[in-house]
């Protein structure tokens, strides 16, 4: 197996904290799958702690930069499929069925998705559980990873990669 994430892709939209966008480079890079960030960017792409998580990966990384949603969005073919992960889903991420060309989208670090993105995706609205309702949330590249690999086992075991 030459391509585990293939033709998937990871998307942030408006991502805040440069270590976390560094750290999804780098699951990027070791899986190939493409990324793709949405602006406004919370840092610089030449900052220091960027460069540092994402290490020496980041010239492995088919990457896009998007000014906005809707220019992404414009970028996406009518038959791919979008996944909104964001907490309150109707869907376990666990459940969904990933399919190669699909986008898992990841909110900010900060205020997550708009609920408005979630509301209109609804079965593709996935969650991931926690169980300790003191806990706000998970840290972003924890959850991008948990979400990928997911995708990436049911893909392999699909034999669609």
């Amino acid at each position: 197996m030459s391509r585990p994430g293939g033709g998937l892709n990871i998307v942030l939209v408006e991502p805040e904290i440069p270590p976390n966008t560094g750290n999804v480079a780098r699951l990027c890079a070791a899986t190939k799958t493409t990324l793709h960030l949405i602006e406004p960017l919370g840092f610089e792409l030449n900052d220091r702690q960027l460069k540092r998580a994402g290490m020496d990966y980041w010239q492995h990384v088919d990457w896009h930069q998007w000014p906005d949603w809707a220019a992404f969005t414009g970028s996406v073919t009518p038959e791919a499929k979008l996944w909104f992960v964001e907490s309150g889903g109707p869907t376990r991420y666990s459940d969904a069925g990933f399919s190669n060309g699909d986008y898992l989208i990841f909110g900010r670090e900060t205020a997550g998705l708009p609920e408005s993105l979630c509301q209109a995706a609804g079965e593709r609205w996935v969650r991931i559980p926690m169980f300790n309702d003191k806990a706000r949330s998970l840290n972003l590249s924890n959850c991008v990873a948990l979400v990928l690999y997911e995708a990436i086992r049911q893909l392999e075991f699909d034999g669609e990669i």
